[in-house]
């Protein structure tokens, strides 16, 4: 880096609005990646592209109603997951669930902008991040996230790694399941929905589900998993936002393209034998993979 691009690069980290997308980004790197974890331990991909949708219908009824676009977003996302968590139960329900309420949601959203006449493109914009103009509430809902969903996963810890090593284990050891399940799917909804903005609801991957991917490689256990997660999360971050300044190109899809090279490059080492905390049912308990 030159003199002057680097004397450039400094002069932009001096502005207000790139300073709170950093810390922004920083508390992202704590509690997303573990998210993603989760995600990847119960297999439920398809939340994540059903909560983009119900995040766009809280967009269009906030933009309707005067009230905060994001706070509905969120608030659409944790009632919808809490909705649809019964269905878990089953399987191969949650998928079911999320197509019906990914299908429905979009329907409504579509429908709220075309009747009430609110401006489409005021909506949609959101779904592709404003990384630039995170503001105290996000960083709120951030920092809230950062220190709950680390918290929970800790504090919980055994149950978890029971839920995600095989769920109906859990259920004869006495782990809540039901209540742990929404719990979880409730975190996922609220961070895909909280992330929206640092990336938009398009590329949200980067933040939550691609640090769980590499870390899943590396990792020998599910509390090494999500420290290796955290780890990369935190990497990813600020070396993709660094290099977008410095680049001058869109945050979003450099942090994608950041996150993706790193899954890439922990796939070149070779998978370690028990780095997985997901195994069929008739596994014994007494090689269930630790969770420390």
């Amino acid at each position: 880096m030159s003199t002057l691009a680097a004397a450039d690069l400094g002069a932009v980290l001096q502005l207000v609005p790139v300073q709170r997308a950093g810390i922004a980004l920083l508390l992202a790197a704590v509690g997303l990646p573990v998210i993603g974890v989760i995600i990847v331990g119960l297999d439920i991909m398809p939340v994540r592209f059903a909560m983009m949708h119900v995040a766009l219908l809280g967009i269009a009824v906030g933009l309707l109603t005067g009230l905060d676009p994001m706070l509905c977003a969120l608030v659409a996302c944790a009632l919808s997951a809490a909705g649809v968590a019964p269905m878990a139960r089953a399987p191969g329900g949650l998928s079911g669930a999320m197509g019906l309420l990914m299908s429905l949601a979009i329907a409504a959203a579509l429908l709220v902008l075309a009747v009430s006449g609110v401006n489409a493109a005021g909506a949609f914009a959101l779904l592709w991040g404003s990384i630039l103009s995170v503001g105290t509430a996000d960083l709120v809902v951030l920092g809230v996230l950062a220190v709950v969903v680390p918290s929970l996963f800790w504090w919980k810890r055994r149950d978890v790694a029971l839920l995600l090593y095989d769920r109906e284990l859990a259920e004869c050891s006495g782990v809540p399941v039901r209540l742990l399940t929404t719990a979880l799917l409730v975190l996922v909804a609220v961070a895909v929905a909280g992330a929206i903005k640092l990336t938009g609801a398009l590329l949200v991957d980067a933040l939550t589900l691609l640090p769980a991917l590499a870390a899943r490689r590396l990792g020998r256990s599910l509390w090494s998993i999500t420290l290796w997660a955290v780890g990369i999360g935190i990497a990813v971050n600020l070396t993709g936002f660094l290099l977008a300044l410095w680049l001058d190109w869109p945050p979003g899809p450099v942090l994608v393209l950041t996150a993706g090279a790193v899954v890439l490059a922990a796939h070149l080492v070779p998978e370690r034998r028990n780095s997985s905390w997901r195994a069929p049912a008739s596994v014994p308990p007494a090689s269930l993979p630790s969770s420390h």
